[in-house]
């Protein structure tokens, strides 16, 4: 059944949601500060490994080299740019206070921090853009099934942790990967291996500094504001 992985998704995000809320209530602030301090350490290795791995090379004499950097660099700069000027990271906060006034959550203080962490760890990697795909041309969503799996066990310790605003992250997960699997047939042949590769080298390095703001315990990255870096290393895939 096409579509059939981002459902998966979505509701392995709700499940791990609700068990990290009946979890969460055991745990002292101690032990959630400590808890969150882990995953996000986790979170930043995470993208360091996915940024090596497309950063580094063997060439012919068994050596590794570094590729990619001017197209990182560029990428980051000028999407920095157009997501400053669109202030996306403003409309995402201001998407997860909708969120809080429309489920009754005022009193949750940390509702939009845990919504729009959790949201951008799950919609930033590759596993979402490829296993969607996948998912719309072949019916095929074992990337999505592994990703649930991973994505369920993130919201467990971030509900935990952070609150019930990590559950909501499953609507925009929903919106957007159930986007991609609908529109797989059409935006499959625009993504190249070098465009998937290009995506993937600037997503972890987002992932990395989400999980540094979970380390430092407050915003210190305006993530959301970079997210348009991908579309920077997305084209340069064709025109550089």
């Amino acid at each position: 059944m096409i579509g059939l992985g981002t459902i998966v998704n979505t509701a392995a995000i709700v499940a791990g949601g609700v068990l990290g809320l009946l979890g969460g209530r055991r745990l002292t602030e101690r032990y959630q500060q400590t808890v969150i301090m882990g995953l996000g350490i986790c979170v930043m290795f995470v993208g360091i490994a996915g940024t090596l791995q497309e950063m580094l090379r063997a060439g012919g004499d068994g050596a590794l080299h570094s590729q990619g950097a001017l197209m990182l660099v560029v990428s980051i700069a000028l999407g920095a740019v157009l997501g400053e000027w669109m202030d996306l990271d403003r409309r995402f906060e201001a998407f997860g206070e909708w969120i809080k006034l429309k489920t009754h959550n005022e009193g949750d203080e940390r509702f939009v921090e845990a919504f729009v962490t959790t949201s951008l760890t799950f919609c930033i990697g590759a596993m979402a853009i490829v296993g969607s795909i996948q998912d719309g041309l072949k019916g095929d969503a074992t990337v999505l099934y592994l990703k649930s799996v991973m994505d369920g066990v993130f919201t467990v310790v971030m509900t935990a942790s952070l609150g019930k605003g990590a559950i909501f992250a499953a609507v925009p997960i929903l919106i957007y990967q159930g986007s991609i699997t609908v529109a797989a047939h059409l935006i499959a042949p625009v993504f190249t291996p070098a465009a998937m590769s290009n995506l993937s080298y600037v997503g972890n390095l987002l992932i990395f500094s989400v999980g540094w703001n979970i380390v430092h315990g407050e915003k210190k990255v305006r993530v959301a504001n970079l997210l348009p870096s991908l579309l920077i290393a997305y084209a340069w895939s064709f025109f550089v």
